[in-house]
C-alpha cells in the first residue's frame, strides 16, 4: 500500500491576517459617555444586587451611553439606564468616578470617557428590559456582578459604590 507523501502545509493566508497592515490612524475623536451602578437592596436587605447589561459581544457591563449635546452626565447617565434596561423609578445617589477606554474604529482612534454614578433602583417591583442590541440583563449578587463584569476599572468602582452604599456615604445626595 503506497503511503501518501508529507506534504508542508501552507501559512499564505494566515500570514495575510497575521501581517496586515491596520489603516492608519487619521483622527482621534472624544466620545464623553456618562452611566451608573444600579443597585437594589436584597429581599432579605442583608446584601445588594446589582444590574447589569450584556453587549453584543457578550461582555457584561454597566448601562451607559453618549452625552447628548445640553446634557450633564447625571442626566445622562439616568436617561441611558432608562433607555437601556427599561428602569424608570431610580435616585442617583452620588458620583462614582470616571473610567477611560480606547479602541479603533476604522481610521479613528477613539478615546472614551465615562462618567459612573452610584444609582439605586427605588421600585423592587420594577423589572429590566433589554434592548434588541443587547444579549442579556439582569440583577447579580454583588459578588457575582464583580466575577462577571469585564472591566477591572468598574470592578474597583463597584467596590467603591459597596463600601458608599454600607457606610451611607452619598455626598449630602441622599
Amino acid at each position: 500500500m503506497p503511503t501518501k507523501r508529507y506534504k508542508e502545509p501552507s501559512f499564505s493566508k494566515l500570514r495575510q491576517v497575521v501581517f496586515r497592515k491596520k489603516p492608519e490612524i487619521r483622527e482621534i475623536v472624544r466620545e464623553p459617555t456618562a452611566g451608573g451602578i444600579v443597585f437594589r437592596p436584597t429581599t432579605d436587605g442583608k446584601d445588594i444586587e446589582i444590574l447589569l447589561i450584556q453587549d453584543s459581544k457578550n461582555r457584561w457591563t454597566i448601562p451607559k451611553g453618549h452625552i447628548e449635546p445640553g446634557e450633564t452626565a447625571k442626566v445622562t447617565a439616568v436617561r441611558e439606564i432608562g433607555e437601556e434596561s427599561g428602569l424608570k423609578d431610580v435616585e442617583v445617589l452620588c458620583w462614582l468616578g470616571k473610567i477611560h477606554f480606547k479602541y479603533r474604529r476604522a481610521e479613528k482612534l477613539v478615546l472614551m470617557t465615562t462618567q459612573v454614578y452610584l444609582v439605586e433602583s427605588m421600585d423592587k417591583n420594577e423589572r429590566p428590559t433589554k434592548e434588541k442590541w443587547m444579549n442579556g440583563i439582569r440583577w447579580f449578587s454583588f459578588s457575582e456582578a464583580l466575577d462577571a463584569i469585564e472591566y477591572a476599572d468598574i470592578e474597583k468602582l463597584m467596590l467603591i459604590a459597596k463600601r458608599k452604599i454600607r457606610n451611607g456615604e452619598f455626598d449630602g445626595q441622599k
